[in-house]
């Protein structure tokens, strides 16, 4: 049941969703809140995990990286994972609802729905732009965080919500191109297996780039923000530049996994940067 749940997926998450709120706080949050956004949104990240866990069976058992999963690998039975993702998502709602407010709840449903219904129900097996689309639903935790702190969605709020969503594919895709083998035996229509790897290369460094606009230009869009995170977003962005064109020359697979990983440090490293600097400015 803690699989289920994909703590690595939900750790990022949180991160996103805390720098929503002390950004929001100008300064270090109460311990109430913040242990209220991290229980809540602890609860719907993991119930969203369920219900694509319960949903995605026939395709799990599919794919190497996927088949090994709970429900896939029978460990747990499809409707307790779907009874499990729908009390995770009733138990968030509740938490968030109550200790901050019914706005940071209900995006946080939001998310839950677009991840459910429009990634993986609806965009996942029709279209090479799923990730794209149904990116947004990771990028809503920080629009959570954001609310919880003030009860509305504020303009930094947004641009931190754009910065998870042009992050999502060149993450998402560079593991595409090294599992593509898998997405072509399952049919699930990802970008390498459709159009290509040598597309999807020049696309994951096209967003790369402007990823790294974005990011370094944030400094500009919320005056809580300064030096440190200037500074260290730019080195950041540079790593990703770097990653993302070695990828475009060379479309070996140590390329693509060297993106994927740094993706990873990248997002969790910027969104320290912006807690750290929101803090103290």
């Amino acid at each position: 049941y803690v699989a289920l749940t994909k703590p690595r997926i939900m750790l990022l998450l949180l991160v996103s969703a805390l720098a929503g709120l002390v950004l929001a706080s100008r300064g270090v949050p109460g311990p109430g809140l913040t242990l209220t956004l991290l229980a809540g949104g602890a609860l719907a990240s993991g119930g969203a995990s369920a219900l694509n866990h319960w949903y995605e069976e026939d395709l799990d058992r599919k794919m190497g990286r996927t088949k090994r999963r709970p429900v896939a690998a029978g460990r747990v039975q499809p409707r307790h994972a779907l009874y499990f993702g729908l009390v995770l998502n009733g138990l968030a709602f509740a938490v968030l609802a109550t200790g901050a407010n019914f706005l940071a709840a209900g995006l946080a449903m939001a998310g839950t729905l677009v991840y459910f219904f429009v990634y993986t129900v609806w965009l996942k097996r029709t279209t090479p732009q799923n990730i794209v689309i149904g990116g947004a639903a990771g990028a809503i935790p920080p629009l959570v965080g954001w609310a919880a702190a003030t009860g509305t969605v504020g303009l930094p709020a947004w641009y931190l919500f754009a910065i998870v969503f042009f992050w999502t594919p060149p993450h998402f895709w560079a593991l595409a191109l090294v599992i593509r083998e898998d997405y072509a035996r399952a049919g699930v229509p990802m970008l390498p297996v459709v159009e290509g790897e040598a597309r999807t290369r020049v696309q994951i460094f096209l967003y790369s780039a402007l990823l790294a606009a974005l990011a370094v230009l944030f400094v500009a869009a919320d005056s809580a923000l300064g030096l440190i995170y200037g500074v260290g977003a730019a080195a950041l962005s540079a790593g990703f530049i770097y990653f993302a064109l070695r990828l475009l020359r060379d479309g070996a697979k140590p390329r693509a996994w060297a993106l994927y990983r740094f993706s990873l440090f990248y997002l969790a490293a910027l969104f320290l940067l912006v807690m750290v600097d929101g803090s103290i400015n």
